[in-house]
C-alpha cells in the first residue's frame, strides 16, 4: 500500500472541536490525509464565543515545527491562527528554512461568533508571510483588513481586492464571499497564475456554521496532493464543505443547534458559557460521508 498523504495544521486550539487545529485534523482524516499540527493557542471557546486566548510562546512554536519536521515528510502545511506578530515570524522563519509548495495560509483574524483572535500589530506580519506562501484564503473581512480598506460588496470588488493581495506578493488567492448580500449561492472567488475561478454552491440555510473557514483552508490543504491544480482542490474543497454544512445540524453540538432562531436571548457571543443558552453557531459535520456508512 502507498503511504497516506501528511499534512500539517499550524494553528490555535479550539475545545469545542469545531474549529482550529481540532477542526483541521477532523478535515485531514475525513478526505484520506495523515493529520500533524503544531499548536500556536490554548483557546477557552465553545459554540457561543471565545472567552480567552493563552498564546504559546513563539519559541515553543518553533521548536514544535523543528522538531516535527527532523522526522515527518509532509505533503502539505496550512497555517490558521498565529495569534501575535511573534508567531507570525516564527512561522516565516520556519518558511524560509523549509521552502513547501503546497503552503495555504488562513489569515485567521475574527471568529464567526465575531470575537478577535489576532493581535493588531500582527497584521503587518501577516502580509510580510504572504509570499511564501501558495495560497491565501481571507473572508471578506480579512482581505478588508489586510488591504486596510472596506470590506468587498460584489463578486467584482473581490476580484479587485484579490488582484491587490496579489500585487502585495500573495502568489494565489481565495476569497471567501459567503457573506456577499446580492448573491443566492455561496459565491468564493479563486484567482491563480493562470487566470481565476469562481466557485459557487447554494447557501445551507443552517446557523451551524462554526469553524467554516478553518475547514474550508484545511482541505484545500488535504486536496492539494491528490490532486492536479489548485482550481481541482478547490473545487472539490468547496463541494466538499457544501455537503458538510448541509449535513451540520444532524450534530446538535452546543445549546443551540440551529432549530429554534427565536431563542435567541440577546446575550453577547463571549457572555458567561454557564448562563441559559444564546444562539451559537455550531460545527460543520466533517464525517458526513463516513459515518453514515
Amino acid at each position: 500500500m502507498s503511504r497516506p498523504p501528511v499534512a500539517l495544521s499550524i494553528a490555535g486550539s479550539d475545545p469545542s472541536g469545531g474549529a482550529g487545529i481540532q477542526a483541521d485534523l477532523k478535515t485531514f482524516s475525513a478526505l484520506g490525509v495523515y493529520g500533524t499540527c503544531v499548536i500556536t493557542a490554548l483557546t477557552a471557546q465553545n459554540t457561543r464565543g471565545v472567552t480567552g486566548v493563552h498564546v504559546v510562546p513563539a519559541e515553543f512554536v518553533t521548536q514544535q515545527l523543528e522538531t516535527l519536521v527532523a522526522d515527518v515528510r509532509l505533503d502539505a502545511i496550512k497555517i490558521g491562527m498565529l495569534a501575535n506578530a511573534g508567531i507570525v515570524g516564527a512561522v516565516w522563519e520556519f518558511l524560509c528554512r523549509h521552502p513547501h509548495e503546497h503552503v495555504v495560509l488562513d489569515p485567521v483574524m475574527v471568529a464567526t461568533s465575531g470575537d478577535r483572535l489576532l493581535d493588531d500589530d500582527a497584521v503587518r506580519a501577516i502580509r510580510d508571510l504572504m509570499p511564501l506562501v501558495s495560497l491565501i484564503t481571507p473572508n471578506l473581512a480579512e482581505a478588508a483588513a489586510l488591504l486596510d480598506t472596506s470590506l468587498a460588496a460584489t463578486l467584482p470588488d473581490m476580484r479587485l481586492q484579490a488582484v491587490a493581495l496579489q500585487e502585495m506578493g500573495a502568489q494565489r488567492v481565495l476569497i471567501k464571499g459567503g457573506h456577499l448580500d446580492d448573491t443566492a449561492d455561496a459565491v468564493d472567488l479563486l484567482l491563480h497564475l493562470d487566470g481565476e475561478e469562481v466557485l459557487r454552491a447554494p447557501r445551507v440555510n443552517t446557523v451551524n456554521t462554526h469553524g467554516t473557514g478553518c475547514t474550508l483552508s484545511s482541505a484545500l490543504a488535504a486536496l492539494r496532493p491528490q490532486r492536479e491544480s489548485w482550481v481541482e482542490a478547490a473545487l472539490d474543497a468547496k463541494a466538499w464543505l457544501t455537503a458538510a454544512l448541509v449535513a451540520a445540524d444532524s450534530l446538535e453540538i452546543g445549546q443551540n443547534p440551529g432549530r429554534d432562531p427565536g431563542s435567541d436571548t440577546g446575550q453577547n457571543p463571549g457572555s458567561d458559557p454557564g448562563q441559559n443558552p444564546v444562539r451559537g453557531h455550531g460545527p460543520v459535520h466533517h464525517f458526513h460521508a463516513i459515518w453514515d456508512r
